[in-house]
């Protein structure tokens, strides 16, 4: 006879060692039929038990390769949702937490884009003149935008490439949800900043003169990550008085100003290579997440190697620090025990257009 449902109840006053316990023994009982995915920014006490690590790119690309009957993404939601578009149907991903979401995603919803889209095309032809970009830090439902409109889907560390696509597709770009990465990627394209006009969702036309939407060549939409938008550039010119031989290392979801007084800018998977390839005895600024600034100082301590966090207030990912002891037990122990819960199923035809974006950036990268 199956065994009864848990009760997430059941789990949220349980302590932190029991919680652990129980994850080991339900990874024990599941076996292969579950693969772990832990992105960069993941707290250290789920991270420790990660099958595979990296960007949510990364992950759901080498989760697409393996055979394992559930994927449980240690992540936020959008993340789940690539997840599940990049598997085939009969893998199932999970997320232990359903509120883990992100800002960033959420400040871009379908019913803005779409009211964007038709503003647009009130002062030119917006599916000849614009192509659609979202950062994979969106819905699904907006990488289905994308896909229906001729637009693809980029990442951080690709940016700049899929831009030249999106630009020889048609003369401008409409780049959603993240300003930040979107003017960095501009700019590192040789686009003047008054080239590059913020669209305010809130704002009726964007909050833009017609005169301003045909001058032009990127539409950023109104979007930031809020850990990110936490640094500025005070922080590095304190840490160059202090340490000038040091160097500084920062997210493109930074704010300009602080991309532009770094030595270094680049994804989460660059930041960490650059440092790891540093001699020994450097010191390093590092403007992201907080989780993984601790981990890269613990890494490469025997290094002599120094690595602190930008900004001297502590922020980490508040909604990637949900995927906690308690719900990881709660989902594994259900697993093992024949229980479906948290699953993240995109619709199959929002899922069919949001994948032909993926693909698009895929060929191109």
């Amino acid at each position: 006879m199956p065994t009864a449902h848990l009760s997430f109840d059941s789990f949220n006053t349980l302590s932190d060692e029991v919680c652990h316990q129980r994850i080991r023994a339900a990874r024990a009982k599941l076996g292969q039929r579950a693969v772990l995915l832990c992105h960069h920014y993941q707290r250290a006490d789920i991270y420790q038990y990660a099958d595979l690590t990296g960007d949510s790119l990364k992950l759901s690309r080498l989760a697409s390769q393996t055979d394992a009957e559930f994927i449980v993404f240690c992540g936020v939601h959008f993340m789940a949702e690539v997840a599940d578009i990049m598997t085939p149907p009969d893998q199932k991903a999970i997320l232990p937490d359903l509120a883990a979401g992100c800002s960033m995603a959420d400040m871009a919803n379908r019913a803005k884009v779409e009211r964007c889209w038709r503003e647009l095309n009130d002062v030119l032809n917006a599916d000849e003149m614009i192509t659609p970009v979202t950062y994979i830090n969106s819905a699904a439902d907006l990488k289905a935008f994308c896909g229906e409109h001729g637009g693809i889907v980029c990442t951080s560390s690709n940016a700049p490439k899929i831009a030249q696509w999106a630009f020889a597709q048609r003369e401008k770009i409409l780049f959603f949800p993240d300003q930040h990465l979107g003017r960095w990627t501009g700019h590192s394209m040789g686009i003047a900043l008054d080239e590059m006009k913020v669209w305010d969702p809130d704002l009726e036309m964007g909050g833009l003169s017609v005169n301003e939407i045909r001058q032009a060549k990127m539409l950023l939409w109104k979007g930031h990550c809020s850990v990110h938008q936490m640094f500025q550039p005070v922080h590095i010119e304190k840490f160059r008085e202090q340490h000038p031989d040091g160097w500084v290392i920062s997210h493109p979801e930074c704010r300009f100003e602080v991309c532009t007084k770094s030595d270094y800018v680049g994804s989460t998977d660059y930041i960490i290579q650059v440092i790891k390839e540093a001699k020994p005895g450097t010191r390093w600024l590092v403007g992201t997440e907080l989780n993984l600034v601790n981990r890269l100082a613990e890494e490469f301590k025997s290094e002599g190697k120094v690595v602190q966090f930008m900004s001297p207030t502590v922020c980490m990912c508040s909604t990637m620090q949900r995927i906690d002891p308690q719900h990881l037990a709660w989902v594994l122990e259900n697993l093992a025990d024949g229980h479906l819960v948290n699953q993240i199923k995109v619709p199959e035809h929002e899922a069919a257009l949001a994948k032909l974006s993926v693909e698009r950036m895929l060929a191109v990268s």
